[in-house]
């Protein structure tokens, strides 16, 4: 049984213009000990991805059917998060088997109350610690993620620290339940280099030590080389190209994938122009049929891209790619 098992999940939010597509039949695992990167421009719906495995996302969102989310806790049982509707059930999931850091950290902390009161009164109620025993565990991961004199900080409010340091204490604060599943959304863009080797290295020790799961949402892929056992690509709500990272990276099948990695300067050529992928990614009100990427595609096959949706073809049995192309043989 895998830690995490996501299969044909499709998200809709409600709005005023109608029902508008967010994450379009996506399917995916995770194995203990393993991180996965999340890779894709904004918009793709990496972020409504990763809040959905929480059932996070806002009040007017809407689960297709056929949409399951299993996830395997730390006593071995496995929860169907899919059947989770009230915030006292979720509670097992949200902050407990599943620890998010999310991109702003502001909106993360309450602005009236110090952060090391905030990180431990969420041990208090996802770990069986005394009071005393999650302050100094929380002391312990604010040191440990680089925030130097860490006793007081722990009684500074977020308003005091700086925008980098508010980062590392919401890292902080996520890393200290030891949860079996972690999601990092863009945890390091705040950071400069050496903290960002600093956070990722505590990742893959904390990976090492506890097992857990890392869903690591970046753009930079050169962060995902760095930390990620395998990649999938999204683009417009759906998975383009799954697969082990450097056997992606080296051998990207699909458009999209291809032009992400173009799109990166070249260490061996510092002068040669950044390539941009073509065009605008489109707004999920104007969602295109077919392929959802035919609009900013070079090498659209014209009506088949256009109408028809790509099944999954397998270049080996881990890295797949969902593109007309690669199914014509003209990709690979």
């Amino acid at each position: 049984m895998s830690l995490l098992d996501v299969q044909n999940l499709t998200l809709e939010f409600k709005t005023d213009e109608g029902l508008v597509t967010a994450v379009d039949d996506v399917s995916f695992t995770l194995e203990k000990g393993e991180v996965m990167g999340l890779v894709g421009e904004s918009g793709s719906g990496k972020s409504v991805t990763a809040k959905a495995l929480m059932k996070l996302n806002a009040q007017n969102a809407a689960y297709g059917p056929d949409s399951r989310i299993d996830l395997q806790l730390g006593d071995g049982s496995t929860v169907d998060v899919m059947s989770l509707n009230r915030p006292k059930d979720l509670q097992v999931v949200r902050g407990g088997a599943v620890s998010m850091i999310f991109q702003e950290p502001m909106a993360s902390f309450a602005p009236a109350l110090p952060i090391g009161k905030q990180m431990v009164e969420q041990l208090l109620i996802h770990a069986d610690l005394s009071k005393a025993a999650a302050k100094a565990l929380s002391i312990e991961m604010l040191d440990r993620v680089g925030i130097s004199d860490a006793a007081t900080r722990f009684n500074q409010y977020a308003f005091e620290m700086s925008g980098g340091m508010r980062q590392r204490a919401m890292i902080a604060m996520a890393l200290s339940t030891k949860p079996q599943l972690l999601i990092a959304d863009e945890p390091t863009t705040a950071l400069d280099v050496t903290i960002q080797a600093q956070v990722i290295d505590l990742m893959k020790e904390l990976v090492t030590e506890f097992g857990m799961g890392i869903i690591f949402i970046t753009h930079d892929l050169g962060v995902v080389a760095q930390t990620a056992d395998k990649v999938a690509v999204m683009y417009l709500g759906r998975m383009v190209e799954q697969g082990p990272v450097r056997d992606v990276i080296r051998n990207p099948q699909h458009p999209y994938t291809r032009g992400l990695i173009d799109a990166l300067p070249k260490l061996d050529d510092l002068d040669a122009p950044l390539v941009p992928v073509p065009g605008d990614i489109p707004s999920p009100l104007e969602r295109p049929s077919g392929c959802v990427f035919h609009t900013r595609c070079s090498q659209s096959l014209g009506q088949m891209c256009q109408t028809s949706v790509p099944e999954w073809s397998h270049r080996n049995a881990d890295h797949k790619c969902a593109c007309h192309l690669v199914l014509d043989g003209a990709g690979q």
